[in-house]
């Protein structure tokens, strides 16, 4: 008897937990950030190191026209990673019987944008200071940072995957010469990883 009384508090909580979060999210969407980041990221690449051998030295080129170039790049992956995302998740809250927009999904954003806008503003100071090496690992960091924030308003996969990039971030500003290497690992294959779990563990 007293057994059943736990298990039906536990189910109790649950529920309530349940019914306070944002719980639509698309493993969908994180492996289409994920596809993007790594293409954007081969860009980014490309833009700093253009028409040099990739076997020799290679200097970064930084210019008004390179920076405005790569601002170009993120703003594109952004743009996709954030139209795969409202459209999987859409879909996904569909399924579910959840409204795409309500107090849950707002409290949700709110705690995303505000460590999103302030490292964005920062990356780019950055840029323009020709500070790209420590640019890159800031995005992570900052990234990892919004997600953590947002965390408690979704499912806990998403605390996880903040903490990881936070890592992987400060790991890159050790080693600013491979950052855009670790840019590719943290949005590109910590998302992908992370989109597979949750496709197979909420999608399916």
């Amino acid at each position: 008897m007293k057994e059943k009384y736990i298990e039906d508090l536990q189910e109790i909580r649950s529920i309530m937990d349940r019914s306070s979060k944002f719980i639509s999210l698309s493993g969908l969407s994180g492996i289409t950030a994920g596809i993007s980041a790594i293409l954007g990221a081969l860009l980014a690449y490309n833009t700093v190191y253009q028409d040099q051998d990739y076997l020799n030295y290679r200097k970064a080129v930084l210019n008004v026209e390179s920076i405005l170039q790569l601002i170009i790049i993120a703003v594109g992956v952004l743009v996709i990673s954030i139209g795969s995302g409202l459209y999987f998740t859409k879909r996904k809250a569909k399924q579910v019987n959840q409204q795409l927009w309500d107090d849950r999904s707002k409290r949700l954003l709110i705690n995303l944008l505000i460590p999103l806008i302030a490292g964005g503003i920062l990356c780019i100071i950055l840029l323009f200071k020709g500070l790209i090496g420590l640019a890159v690992p800031i995005t992570l960091v900052f990234y990892g940072l919004a997600l953590l924030n947002a965390s408690k308003y979704t499912l806990s996969e998403v605390r996880s995957l903040g903490i990881a990039e936070i890592l992987i971030g400060l790991i890159a500003c050790q080693f600013i010469g491979y950052a855009l290497i670790f840019w590719i690992i943290g949005f590109g294959i910590l998302h992908i990883i992370y989109g597979i779990i949750m496709h197979y563990k909420y999608d399916g």
